[in-house]
This record gives structure tokens, C-alpha cells and sequence, in this order.
């Protein structure tokens, strides 16, 4: 909630500046263009204020317990659930996946969290939507959820042109349970 107030605050000064800047320059010019100057500072400002409104609304959020213990996330817009972890202190998106059998980082995820793609060794083989990759085993130093911390995580980086990754089985396994809950998925240790 304190970040809602801070986007007020900032939406707020910028509509104030750019009033103040219109008013300022159409001074001394006739009223009826400092109106139209203003109104136009006025949408221009309010549409940058919808926007950004309008995506924080229709993003899902994922909620973690304040003992750590219990994960929920919504399903977003296209039926997934997504979830973000810090993997090497670095924020990634997965995508909740049972099919997958562990961890599978897409390169540019991999090289974001300090892992070069390219100096891997690929020698396993996994079967995906898009036909089969080769995979090269990895190990996350340090996969956060919250305050929930795991340390030495194996993952596995794909050797393809993926725009995400997925948290697959092998790391769902730590949890003792989970379920769904309407359009919630909920992760419990």
C-alpha cells in the first residue's frame, strides 16, 4: 500500500507541474488558450494516470504469509500462473508449470541471475511444447519466495528461444502441499 500512496504523490506533482508550466507560459496570451492549454495538460496527465492505474489493477499479485509458510498466486489474464522469485538476488518470472520436471531457466533469465548460457555444457535432452531442447544442468545459489529461502537449487537453462521460465516440479516438490483455490494457486510449506 505505501507504494500506491508514492505513484499518487508522483502522479499528483506531475499534474501540478504541468499545469503550473502551462499556466506559466500562456500568461500572457487570452484565456481561452490558457483553458485549452490546460485541458490538454489535463488529459495528457490523466491518461499517464489511467495507464498506469489500469496495468497495476489488471496485474495479479502473488501474496506470501508473514511466516513465509503459505504462497498464494492468481491466475493471471491468459490462465497461467505466474509467480516471481529472487534467483541469485535477481527478481524472475515463472511460470507455474507441473509438466516441467525441474527449473528451467530461459538464457536471458540464466544470464540475469550470473549464469552465462554460453559457457555451459549442454548435455541433456528435455521434450517441450516446441519440440525437443538440449538443457544444461545449473544450480541457483540462492531461490527466494518472500522470506521463504532455499539455497543450492538445481535448475536446468534451455538452449532455446524462450521468453520465460518455468518452475517445474523438482522445486515444487519442497512444498507440502499444492492446491488450487478457485483461480488461486496456493503453495504451503
Amino acid at each position: 500500500m505505501p507504494d500506491d500512496w508514492a505513484r499518487f504523490l508522483y502522479l499528483g506533482l506531475l499534474l501540478l507541474f504541468i499545469g503550473g508550466a502551462v499556466l506559466v507560459e500562456f500568461s500572457g496570451r487570452a484565456s481561452q488558450a490558457m483553458r485549452m492549454a490546460a485541458l490538454w495538460a489535463i488529459i495528457f496527465a490523466g491518461a499517464i494516470f489511467l495507464a498506469g492505474v489500469w496495468q497495476d489493477w489488471n496485474t495479479p499479485q502473488q501474496v506470501v504469509s508473514e511466516d513465509g509458510t503459505r504462497i498464494e498466486v492468481p491466475m493471471d489474464a491468459s490462465g497461467h500462473f505466474l509467480l516471481t522469485a529472487e534467483a541469485n538476488g535477481q527478481p524472475v518470472r515463472f511460470i507455474f508449470d507441473t509438466g516441467a520436471s525441474s527449473i528451467a531457466l530461459s538464457p536471458d533469465d540464466a544470464r540475469r541471475i550470473g549464469i552465462d548460457p554460453d559457457d555451459l555444457a549442454y548435455v541433456g535432452m528435455a521434450e517441450t511444447a516446441n519440440g525437443t531442447v538440449e538443457t544444461a544442468p545449473v544450480t541457483i545459489e540462492r531461490f527466494a519466495i518472500g522470506d521463504l529461502v532455499d539455497e543450492n537449487v538445481p535448475a536446468m537453462v534451455i538452449r532455446a528461444d524462450i521468453t520465460g521460465s518455468l518452475l517445474g516440479m523438482s522445486y515444487l516438490r519442497r512444498f507440502a502441499r499444492v492446491s488450487f483455490e478457485g483461480e488461486m494457486l496456493v503453495l504451503e510449506r
